[in-house]
């Protein structure tokens, strides 16, 4: 089913709803050519608590099946600086599926990163968070998610 708007707000019902709800932000303005479906790397468990702080630029997902912490892209690097706030459903809902969406630039390097969220218990689809890339090269930010 697509994406739909109900009670003012985007659901969804699966990654591709997710996917497509985060190329319709265009962080910075810019069109999403990737958007990158978020698994654990130690456990592949789909479901996380999600921590992000805007001013600094990043996100870290802890993981619900079992408890490992990842940065995303390159947020390691700004974590030490961070003030991490817990995202949170209009519903209440504080658990999620995490998709990262990749905005390029002409030379197909990373322009701009979003973090896109699927609530588990509504569906609400939202980026909670999103930052610019202003350095090169970075393709290890795609791998990094």
């Amino acid at each position: 089913m697509p994406i739909r708007k109900t009670a003012g707000l985007w659901r969804g019902d699966d990654f591709d709803d997710l996917a497509t709800y985060i190329r319709r932000h265009q962080a910075g303005g810019y069109p999403i050519q990737q958007v990158k479906d978020v698994g654990c790397r130690h456990c592949k468990g789909k479901t996380f608590h999600v921590t992000v702080d805007d001013d600094e630029g990043c996100a870290l997902i802890i993981c619900q099946t079992c408890r490992a912490e990842t940065p995303i892209a390159d947020s390691a690097d700004h974590l030490e600086d961070a003030e991490l706030e817990e995202c949170g459903c209009p519903c209440g809902g504080e658990t999620f599926t995490v998709g990262v969406g990749y905005a390029m630039n002409t030379d197909n390097e990373v322009r701009w990163i979003s973090v896109g969220l699927r609530c588990v218990a509504d569906g609400t689809l939202g980026v909670y968070t999103d930052w610019k890339i202003d350095y090169a090269p970075t393709a290890h930010l795609l791998s990094n998610a």
